[in-house]
């Protein structure tokens, strides 16, 4: 529930910031996608501010925090999802925060490919 309502809190914009205190900024996220239709599983490092391609999605990683070491190990990453088979001005199909720990509190919702945050390095 705690994390729930955080994620809520993350999503409006400009909060993100201010609530995130004691996350450390990293340039790469490290995500896991899933093709449902050849179960086909890879591994995606993304740098923070450039598009990435998989499949028909296009994923830009606007921000990528990790936790720092001392504490319990979680990474977090506001991604822009777009799918180019969808029609023009409605290709967006996820925007918001992932969290690697809790990859259920916020997930993309598409019936070929599944992304799950794996780590901010």
């Amino acid at each position: 529930m705690r994390r729930a309502a955080l994620a809520a809190l993350l999503s409006l914009p400009g909060l993100a910031p201010a609530l995130a205190q004691g996350w450390v900024p990293r340039p790469v996220a490290e995500l896991q996608l899933l093709d449902k239709v050849t179960a086909r599983v890879s591994v995606l490092r993304a740098t923070v501010g450039q598009p990435a391609q998989f499949g028909t999605l296009s994923i830009l990683v606007t921000a990528c925090n990790a936790r720092p070491p001392d504490e319990v190990p979680d990474a977090a990453a506001y991604l822009e999802i777009g799918d180019s088979r969808r029609a023009a001005g409605q290709q967006v199909v996820f925007r918001g925060w992932m969290f690697a720990n809790a990859p259920a509190v916020s997930m993309l919702e598409h019936p070929v490919y599944d992304v799950r945050v794996l780590d901010c390095r």
